[in-house]
Formats: C-alpha cells, structure tokens, sequence
C-alpha cells in the first residue's frame, strides 16, 4: 500500500480555514472538564492512574445516569480530569478502537514526572511504546494512553497555533 502525498490538500486546508494567530477569534471554551472513559474494575483502574501513574483521585461517587455504576475522576492538571464510569451488569466488551472513537489520550508531564512514569511503567512490567517524548501504553482496559513530556501548546518542540 503506498502512501498517498497530501501535501497539497494540507496546504488547501490551511489557506482556507487557518487564519493567522493575530486574526483569530477567541475561543469560546475553558479548557477539558473532563474525559470519560469506561473501566470493568473500579480498584483496578485507581491502582492504575492514581498508585503507578501518579494522577490522583479526586473524588468517586454513583453515577446519576445509571444506578449502581461508578463515577470517578482524577487529576491530570490544570483543573482537568479524567473520569471513568463502570457499568456492573452490562457486558461492554473489550476496549476495540474503531473509526469514530477514540484513538488515544494525549496527558502532558513534565520531563521529571514522565521518567518517573516510564521507570514505573518498566517495574510494573506493562508493555509500553516510547518514541522521542511520548510513551504509548494502554490502561488495564486497553484504553491507549500517551503520555507526552512537550508542554501544552507544543508539539515536537513546535509552538501550536
């Protein structure tokens, strides 16, 4: 299968639709409330976000839409969270990613707290992907998690925007 060269229609897209930092609007939004994903095991998933990766939990509750499920969340900065919902009863399947659905999730770190993570990673024996400033891995659902030491706003040491 050859790669197709795109060049050109990046180029369109830009000329139409990039307009330069000075002459875009503001944005309307604050920021990620929040990001749900689904998890089979409540503890198993705080033992993995908040004990190897670091991201603490912030607060757990039943979830409104669904009687006896969990609603947690955890920091990953800047007042953002990443929640998780179980559904006990519900047969959801293994994690499957799918045109349509989420492909991975970006968490920024800084350098420290990215070697710490991929030392801990390394110790827990959990399979990992890194390349330059990023490592690839998935979360005990097979949800993939990047986690990325770029600062936010950047993007392989290039300012976005």
């Amino acid at each position: 299968m050859s790669t197709p060269d795109r060049t050109q229609e990046w180029q369109e897209l830009k000329d139409a639709h990039l307009a330069p930092a000075e002459a875009r609007a503001a944005t309307p939004g604050r920021g990620v409330h929040h990001v749900a994903l689904l998890c089979t095991d409540v503890e198993t998933t705080i033992r993995f976000y908040q004990d190897l990766l670091g991201f603490p939990l912030i607060e757990l509750f039943e979830n409104r839409d669904y009687k006896g499920s969990t609603h947690l969340f955890f920091d990953i900065g800047n007042g953002n969270s990443l929640a998780f919902f179980d559904f006990p009863g519900l047969d959801l399947g293994d994690y499957a990613e799918v045109l349509g659905g989420l492909h991975h999730l970006a968490i920024s770190v800084p350098v420290d707290a990215w070697e710490r993570q991929r030392d801990s990673l390394a110790e827990a024996g959990v399979p990992t992907q890194i390349i330059q400033t990023s490592i690839y891995l998935q979360d005990p659902d097979g949800a993939r998690i990047e986690l990325i030491a770029d600062p936010l706003g950047e993007m392989y040491g290039s300012v976005l925007g």
